[in-house]
């Protein structure tokens, strides 16, 4: 089974040129590389675009499985469970995220990494995270890291076959 991951910045714009780019890429991981599972996260519309991209393109491919990687919720309900089965076929929360705090966003990305053969991401390295507040009280600010940033580094440090749809 060959896996592929999707990471991207939060507010990517969802263009019908990127919608295009990424069926286009997904099509060709399918056809040519035989991946046939696709993990996903949560929390940006890279995400959601690439969930209903697989989604539509598991109509043609029905033998593709999407997976969700929680960050919450190690222990499922079945209202919970049915919930994320209407749109993944599995679903699991990987072990070292759960006590993970600010960091389990970074956490679950390097999870999906390690899991995949192929990354597909949306990153433009020129990017900044908005300026952030130390606190509620702080009149000072400071620039968070850019996750997509580190999980692209961490990706190339893996050694991973990335494919980056930012154009």
């Amino acid at each position: 089974m060959k896996t592929c991951c999707f990471i991207g910045h939060r507010n990517t714009k969802a263009t019908p040129e990127l919608r295009e780019s990424l069926t286009n890429a997904v099509r060709r991981l399918i056809t040519e590389k035989s991946v046939n599972q696709f993990l996903f996260g949560s929390k940006s519309r890279f995400d959601d675009l690439c969930q209903e991209v697989v989604k539509e393109l598991r109509e043609e491919y029905p033998n593709i499985k999407r997976v969700y990687v929680r960050m919450y919720y190690p222990e499922l309900g079945e209202p919970y469970i049915g919930y994320i089965l209407r749109d993944f076929e599995d679903t699991y929360m990987p072990e070292r995220i759960e006590n993970a705090g600010k960091a389990s966003y970074v956490e679950r990305n390097q999870e999906m990494i390690n899991a995949s053969d192929f990354c597909v991401f949306y990153y433009d390295e020129e990017y900044k995270p908005p300026l952030r507040k130390q606190s509620r009280r702080s009149l000072t600010s400071y620039q968070p890291k850019s996750g997509t940033k580190l999980a692209y580094e961490y990706a190339k440090q893996k050694k991973k076959e990335i494919i980056n749809l930012y154009r």
